[in-house]
């Protein structure tokens, strides 16, 4: 057994052949290489969207070299870009491109299942305890809450270092996260990423330098109209539109003559008729789903819990951060979940590695408490109520991106949408700063600067990333220490 996990172990890190009894390589069983190289990322991807997105760099492009720095920078924008969880959707978009479709839904469950199963226990366990909590648990998630605020934070200074090329992206970055700051609505974030996406097109593509030409152009033509001399205008009267023409088709020409570049993936998708019908069908269903919604509610708690965590899965932009105070409006204010399982959930659900989106599996266990539907029904109807929506627009998307992504508006686009994306994880650094002490008294969540040591803990998780290498699950056990050494000294 022990010679086994180290020959799988020898693949993973030195890209060896494991042998089969029957003969074949692990290399030539796409499901069997899929499970060598991400069976792993489940159980130690703490930290939220932002750190997974640079465990995935590290992993995906420095060490698997399955794409280059330019495609994963193009893919982290798409992720942004689209509704639903942004690092599940980047691993399976990577995961089908480099193995197919049905290896990379395994991919998806192979990442999401290991803790959605723990936030349904965690569900079970919370609807047995009492409603005070003991002191010394709300230190520890406390500290947690804090460990997690600061290896979040060290993501995002990370994904700013890729994401800012040049001063327009470092002032997206920045303006990205300064307006995520001072508002928030389901609306808002989707607003700052497409506007940090028209930024960098109009730069690129100089629409601004070119629709200027074109104005003073056309005034001076004017001028010139007025000031020439009507017979020299007679005997060649084309001469003008036969100069435009010529201009116009020789640009025409040169774009056609500019090589594309071609897609880094090495396996072929669909066709990007396959990738509109896969859209189109999600929007179909989409439509059904909110009729239903309107007509229905209020008549079956199942359905109910599946149609607003499918709306939810939706309209989510910017992935885990904002997935929270939607839940919140979706599941709380209903009456289905109380305030402080709420965010009780949330403080542990957060020290979980893997995607936040989970959390919607232990609101959906919760949910169908007081109603016919057992618990395990309503884990798993939240689980694919959240997940779904995003997961369908990815696959539908990647059957049109090797077209779209040649035109070069586009790719100039996708540079705005990734430095506004980076500027809302710093957004998503303070909301979280802003919410993660808890006590007796606090059961909304408080701020962290309400005693300088959880700002300590903060600070202790990022620098020891940055500077001594201390891995996001060793900086999480240390953030619960020293919150329960916070506890033992100020309030024992």
């Amino acid at each position: 057994m022990a010679t086994t996990l180290a020959r799988l172990r020898d693949l993973v890190v030195r890209g060896r052949k494991a042998l089969l009894p029957n003969g074949e390589t692990i290399s030539k069983i796409p499901l069997l290489d899929m499970l060598a190289h991400n069976w792993h990322l489940g159980f130690i991807s703490f930290g939220g969207p932002t750190v997974h997105f640079q465990m995935f760099r590290e992993l995906y492009v420095e060490k698997y070299n399955w794409l280059d720095d330019t495609a994963y920078d193009e893919l982290f924008g798409l992720c942004q870009a689209l509704s639903g969880p942004a690092s599940t959707k980047m691993l399976y978009i990577i995961n089908v491109m480099h193995y197919g479709s049905r290896c990379g839904i395994a991919a998806f469950f192979v990442w999401s299942l290991p803790m959605a199963i723990t936030s349904w226990g965690l569900a079970i366990g919370i609807r047995k305890i009492q409603d005070e909590l003991p002191p010394p648990a709300y230190a520890l998630l406390s500290g947690l809450n804090s460990a997690t605020v600061g290896i979040v934070a060290l993501a995002a200074v990370q994904l700013s270092q890729k994401a800012i090329t040049d001063t327009l992206t470092r002032t997206i970055v920045f303006l990205g996260a300064a307006a995520g700051m001072l508002y928030n609505a389901l609306w808002y974030f989707p607003v700052l990423i497409a506007v940090g996406g028209l930024m960098t097109t109009a730069s690129d593509l100089r629409l601004i330098q070119r629709g200027s030409r074109a104005l003073s152009r056309r005034e001076l033509t004017e001028d010139r109209l007025e000031s020439v001399n009507p017979e020299s205008l007679e005997q060649n009267p084309q001469e003008p539109e036969i100069s435009v023409r010529h201009r116009i088709s020789t640009e025409s020409q040169a774009r056609a003559a500019t090589p594309s570049q071609e897609p880094t993936s090495r396996s072929s998708l669909f066709s990007w008729k396959t990738g509109a019908i896969v859209l189109t069908s999600f929007f179909i269903s989409f439509a059904i789903f909110m009729a239903c919604r309107g007509i229905y509610s209020s008549r079956n708690r199942a359905f109910d819990l599946f149609a607003n965590m499918y709306l939810a899965g939706t309209i989510i932009f910017g992935g885990g951060p904002v997935v929270i105070p939607l839940l919140r409006e979706y599941i709380v204010t209903p009456g289905w979940v109380s305030p402080r399982d709420f965010l009780l959930g949330l403080a542990i659900v957060q020290a979980f590695p893997g995607p936040n989106f989970n959390f919607a599996v232990y609101l959906g266990a919760l949910a169908v408490q007081r109603s016919s539907t057992p618990a395990t029904a309503g884990a798993v109807i939240a689980f694919f109520g959240i997940f779904v929506p995003g997961m369908w627009l990815a696959t539908g998307l990647l059957g049109i991106w090797s077209s779209v992504r040649k035109v070069h508006a586009v790719r100039a686009a996708l540079r705005g949408v990734h430095a506004a994306a980076v500027g809302l994880v710093f957004t998503a650094v303070y909301r979280l700063f802003e919410i993660g002490y808890l006590d007796s008294e606090v059961r909304n969540g408080g701020s962290l600067s309400r005693h300088p040591w959880w700002v300590v803990i903060v600070a202790t998780s990022f620098v020891g990333g940055m500077h001594y290498k201390v891995s996001p699950p060793a900086a999480i056990l240390l953030g619960a220490v020293m919150g329960l050494i916070w506890y033992a000294v100020v309030r024992a």
